[in-house]
């Protein structure tokens, strides 16, 4: 008996790795409004957030690997309210996924409306 629960388990805790975090019915509300400092400028995580507003999507290597880690640029991005996505990608001649980096449509459109109301 103990071996059927482990399986169960086992099965249940597949199923919440593929869960997505956004449920559908949740898309029926208005976006959130975006509360958000803009980094300093002249700083790696003002280049990194410039990148972003472009639509690039950044991994490390496509960041530069001369610089320090990105993902500390992104977390500095979030400690300021930018609502960076991430997901992990394969990247040829890695065995593990790496992650890769974007704003969504929304956070980019809604970036560029603080910016013409004078958001330095």
């Amino acid at each position: 008996m103990k071996n059927a629960r482990h399986s169960k388990a086992a099965s249940s805790a597949n199923e919440q790795r593929n869960y997505k975090p956004e449920p559908e019915q949740l898309s029926l509300l208005p976006p959130a409004e975006l509360v958000a400092t803009w980094p300093a400028a002249d700083t790696l995580p003002a280049e990194v957030h410039d990148r972003l507003l472009t639509g690039e999507r950044l991994t490390q290597p496509a960041f530069g690997t001369h610089r320090w880690r990105l993902a500390a640029y992104v977390k500095a991005l979030g400690y300021l309210g930018w609502p960076v996505r991430s997901a992990p990608v394969h990247f040829p001649g890695r065995a593990r996924p790496i992650a890769e980096y974007w704003y969504d449509p929304q956070t980019i459109a809604a970036a560029r409306s603080m910016h013409g109301k004078g958001a330095a």
